[in-house]
């Protein structure tokens, strides 16, 4: 086939953006060149890094990831605007990825923010590579917002989360996006019924008392809710900018198994991304003239 130009844009999501990894990894096995990356929190880190030709290190390093190591990596705070300041991860990225300004990358490449005071999406397009992904990771309540010129900075996904409209184009490129912001709520619903079914037929004592002590509806509370409100809010900002820029190939992947946070599944993710954009690139070479 004939070598593709391809205008790459890489979602919000969480840990669950660590199938952005396996997507590129499909797209440069098949001989696409990737002539321009922009991207969104996760998505935001995963294609700056690739941009700087380091995503293989990156990935990796996240194979050392376990719950343990993401507590080391966790520099806590007692703020009462957020949990975690944020820069701890950062600066172990560093030391695998070393900063580059954004305007000598090799491709062009940008990343979206949010501007907390005014409500209005910051797009980084020069400048140190992790300052604009610093900002364009800082999940609200949990990261330290970025303070700069004035702005009070968060994730981009409350805005933009995937941001097809600030990819850089030419001639000829297919514009590709790929949306893992959704939840397969529906699959994560049969999950929690499948379990709550199994705890009831478990007749050992033990499971007797947690039955009578823990609510069956436990999974249903205030912070499950306002979650769920924040995801489905930003999911509906994707499938709008989808239908306005209309890409040439979509991937939209919604899980079920894998959480925000979920870090430590990442060859599982990567592996999910590979299959996914297997598919997907599969139907669209198969109806190339």
């Amino acid at each position: 086939m004939e070598k593709k130009k391809v205008a790459l844009v890489l979602s919000s999501g969480g840990a669950r953006g660590l199938v952005h990894i396996g997507v590129i990894e499909e797209l440069t096995e098949r001989g696409y060149e990737i002539s321009s990356i922009a991207g969104c929190s996760m998505g935001a880190l995963v294609g700056g890094i690739y941009a700087t030709g380091h995503l293989e290190a990156f990935r990796e390093w996240m194979k050392t990831i376990d719950r343990r190591k993401m507590l080391e990596l966790s520099d806590l705070s007692l703020s009462i605007n957020h949990i975690v300041k944020g820069e701890r991860i950062i600066d172990a990225i560093k030391e695998i990825v070393p900063d580059e300004k954004i305007e000598d990358l090799p491709i062009p490449f940008c990343a979206v923010s949010t501007d907390w005071q005014n409500g209005r999406e910051v797009v980084f397009r020069e400048g140190s590579l992790f300052d604009a992904i610093r900002a364009s990771i800082s999940l609200p309540s949990f990261f330290d917002p970025v303070r700069r010129d004035g702005m009070i900075l968060i994730d981009g996904g409350i805005i933009n989360p995937i941001p097809l409209n600030r990819v850089h184009r030419c001639e000829g490129d297919i514009l590709m996006g790929v949306d893992v912001s959704g939840h397969d709520y529906q699959g994560q619903t049969e999950m929690q019924q499948a379990i709550n079914a199994k705890r009831k037929r478990d007749k050992s004592w033990k499971q007797t008392i947690l039955n009578k002590i823990i609510p069956e509806n436990i999974e249903f509370n205030t912070l499950t809710l306002l979650s769920r409100a924040s995801s489905l809010m930003i999911r509906q900002n994707s499938l709008l900018m989808e239908r306005l820029m209309k890409p040439d190939i979509l991937l939209d992947i919604q899980l079920s198994r894998y959480t925000t946070f979920d870090f430590d599944k990442s060859e599982k993710l990567v592996a999910i991304g590979r299959q996914r954009a297997k598919q997907v690139l599969n139907s669209f070479e198969d109806a190339l003239p």
